[in-house]
């Protein structure tokens, strides 16, 4: 094998059982999420749930605290995706006016920038603005999720790019391949919904 593949492959020696389930579940929760079916909210739950800890041993710190906001949404999400179905058969999907995404970008970026500051002045958290970025990122595009807007996918796409770096360079390889994955899926997701919003439209 060219040893110059080594540093992109994973060692599965390294990889934690904890790490294994977590990824497993993630998976799981987006092939789910793509067909719009509400058991992708506890295969979220058993992810979340995991990886709150191992991110904390990784000090990336606010991706633990985002873990515990996707915990909070999952079952967030659960509770409106079975309201939508009891009502209307399925809770539809939407799509959003970019002046709400600009504000919803600029706000973010805000917040980002302010919570990277405090994490590199105060703690001893690894890529303080990157770790930051992707937290509050995701926790616009988890609540975006949860209220089936079209729109989510392109948050995701940017998201879990940066995400698939981060986690490289912090030694969790199997959840930045998580994250390729992820990327890889996106677009079957972003079609699916797509043709979904366009189906239920009248």
């Amino acid at each position: 094998m060219d040893d110059r593949l080594a540093p992109f492959l994973i060692n599965i020696e390294t990889v934690s059982l904890p790490e294994a389930v977590a990824v497993a579940a993630a998976i799981a929760y987006l092939v789910l999420a793509i067909r719009q079916s509400i058991w992708c909210w506890p295969c979220a739950c058993i992810s979340t749930a995991i990886y709150t800890v191992l991110f904390v041993n990784a000090q990336l710190y606010m991706e633990s605290v985002l873990n515990l906001f996707y915990l909070a949404m999952a079952v967030y999400g659960w509770t409106l995706w079975v309201r939508g179905r009891r009502d209307a058969g399925r809770l539809p999907v939407t799509t959003w006016p970019a002046g709400r995404h600009a504000l919803a970008i600029l706000t973010l970026s805000a917040a980002a920038g302010a919570n990277g500051w405090l994490l590199a002045r105060y703690t001893d958290a690894a890529f303080p603005y990157a770790d930051s970025l992707t937290t509050w990122g995701a926790v616009w595009a988890t609540y975006l999720v949860a209220r089936k807007v079209l729109e989510n996918w392109w948050y995701w796409l940017v998201i879990d790019g940066v995400s698939v770096i981060l986690y490289w360079m912090r030694d969790l390889e199997l959840t930045a391949t998580l994250y390729v994955v992820y990327l890889l899926l996106i677009p079957f997701g972003l079609l699916s919904w797509r043709r979904s919003m366009q189906t239920t439209t009248p």
